[in-house]
C-alpha cells in the first residue's frame, strides 16, 4: 500500500499524460514496483523513451526522498513489440541466506558462493515474488468476479537443463530465498525423478539405457500430480526416488499440501509433443508452469562436470554396498574417467541433443553458466 501510494501512483500520473501511450499496468509488492508501458505502434520507440525519461524527471519532486536509487527503465528492440518495463526499488533487497546455508544448499561438485546468490538468485527471487503476488491478486479478482470459492492456486516454477548443469542447486536456492519473502510463506520442491518408471519396468521394456529420456517417465502420473496441485486438492503425492539405489522407492511418497509456490525440477519438464490433428486436448508438463528457468552451459563444460562428479562419487557414494553403482567404486582414475565419458556420450549427450536442448527457448529465463560454474549471462523473456 505504501509503495503504491508514494511511488507507483506519482509515476503513473506522469506517464498517463504521455501521448501515444496505449496501455499501462503496474505491480507493487514488498518494496518494489514494476510498471509496464505499451505504446502505439505508430510511435517511434526512441520518442517513447524520451517521453518516459521526461516523465520520470517530472515525478522526482513527488517521490520519497529516501529512495535508495532513482526509477530506471529498460526497452526492447524496436523490431519487437513496443513495450518498456520500468523498475523501482524502495529498499535494498536484504540477503536472507548465510554462507553456511548456501554451502548446504549446493549440490555435490557444484560451486556457489554468497556473492553469486546475492548478484543472481536474490534479484530473481524478488522478481518471482512480484509475479506470485500479481498472480494471487488476479486469482482473487477472478474469484470475486465469478463468485466462486476455489481453493488457492499455487504458482508453479519449472527448472530444466542437462544432467550435471546444477538444476538441483538452483531449485534449492530459489526455494530457500522465495520462502523468506513475506507474501510467499510456503514453498515446496519436487523433482521429476520420482516419476521415472521403476527399474523393473525399464528393464522389461529395454529402456535402462534411456533412463532420463521422456519415454522413461510415468507421464500420466506426473500430469495427474500437477493437475491435483493446481486444483488445490490436498494432499497431492509424489513418489520418492533414491539416487543411492537408482530407483523409485516403492510405497514411499512426499506430500504437497497447497503450497504458495511449487518448484518442479527435471530434465525434460519443458518438452512438448506433436499435437493431434483433430484438435483434442493433449496436456504437457509445462502447461502447468507459471514461470520456467533453463540452466545452460556449453557441451564440453557439461561433459567435464559430469566426469568430475562421477570421479567424486566413485570415492564417496559409490563405496556404499547398497549403491547401484557400487561396481564402479574400485575403478582407477583413468578407468573411471573412461566409463563416465562413455555414459555421457552414449546416454546423456544424446538426451541433451534430442530432448533437452531443443526446449531451451521455451523457458522464461535462461541462466548460462561458464566453466567455473558461475552464471555469466541471464536472458529474461520480456513477453
Amino acid at each position: 500500500q505504501v509503495m503504491t501510494a508514494s511511488v507507483t501512483a506519482p509515476l503513473e500520473r506522469q506517464f498517463g499524460q504521455m501521448p501515444g501511450l496505449a496501455l499501462m499496468t503496474s505491480v507493487s509488492s514488498g518494496g518494489a514496483s514494476i510498471i509496464t508501458l505499451r505504446f502505439s505502434l505508430k510511435l517511434p520507440l526512441d520518442v517513447a523513451e524520451q517521453q518516459v525519461q521526461a516523465a520520470i524527471n517530472a515525478s522526482a519532486s513527488f517521490l520519497p526522498t529516501d529512495l535508495p536509487m532513482p526509477p530506471s527503465y529498460s526497452k526492447v528492440n524496436p523490431a519487437d513489440a513496443p513495450i518498456m518495463t520500468l523498475a523501482v526499488s524502495a529498499e535494498d533487497m536484504p540477503m536472507t541466506l548465510s554462507s553456511d546455508e548456501v554451502n548446504r544448499l549446493r549440490s555435490l561438485h557444484d560451486r556457489l558462493d554468497i556473492k553469486e546468490v546475492e548478484d543472481i538468485y536474490l534479484p530473481l527471487s524478488r522478481l518471482l515474488s512480484l509475479y506470485v503476488a500479481a498472480t494471487q491478486r488476479l486469482f482473487r479478482a477472478q474469484q470475486s468476479f465469478l463468485a466462486t470459492e476455489d481453493a488457492k492456486m499455487p504458482y508453479i516454477i519449472g527448472v530444466a537443463g542437462s544432467v550435471a548443469v546444477g538444476k538441483s542447486t538452483t531449485a534449492r536456492v530459489l526455494q530457500a530465498l522465495l520462502a523468506r519473502w513475506t507474501n510467499v510463506p510456503k514453498v515446496d520442491l519436487i523433482t521429476t525423478d520420482g516419476f521415472l518408471l521403476p527399474n523393473a519396468v525399464l528393464e522389461r521394456e529395454g529402456l535402462m539405457e534411456k533412463k532420463g529420456f521422456p519415454e522413461s517417465y510415468d507421464l500420466p502420473a506426473l500430469l495427474l500430480f500437477l493437475s491435483d496441485v493446481k486444483a488445490g486438492r490436498r494432499p497431492a503425492r509424489a513418489p520418492i526416488y533414491s539416487h543411492l539405489v537408482y530407483d523409485v522407492m516403492p510405497n514411499q511418497w512426499v506430500e504437497v499440501d497447497r503450497p504458495d509456490i511449487l518448484i518442479v525440477e527435471g530434465l525434460n519438464v519443458l518438452q512438448t509433443g506433436r499435437l493431434p490433428k483433430d484438435g483434442s486436448a493433449i496436456p504437457f508438463v509445462s502447461d502447468f508452469f507459471d514461470f520456467s528457468v533453463y540452466i545452460d552451459a556449453d557441451e564440453d563444460v557439461l561433459k567435464a562436470w559430469y566426469v568430475d562428479r562421477f570421479l567424486t562419487l566413485r570415492g564417496t557414494a559409490f563405496r556404499d554396498p547398497k549403491s547401484y553403482f557400487h561396481r564402479y567404486s574400485s575403478l582407477s582414475d583413468a578407468e573411471a574417467a573412461t566409463t563416465a565419458t562413455s555414459i555421457w556420450e552414449r546416454i546423456n549427450l544424446v538426451n541433451l541433443h534430442e530432448n533437452i536442448l531443443p526446449t531451451r527457448q521455451r523457458a522464461d529465463l535462461i541462466l548460462n553458466k561458464g566453466g567455473n560454474h558461475r552464471v555469466e549471462k541471464v536472458a529474461l523473456r520480456k513477453l
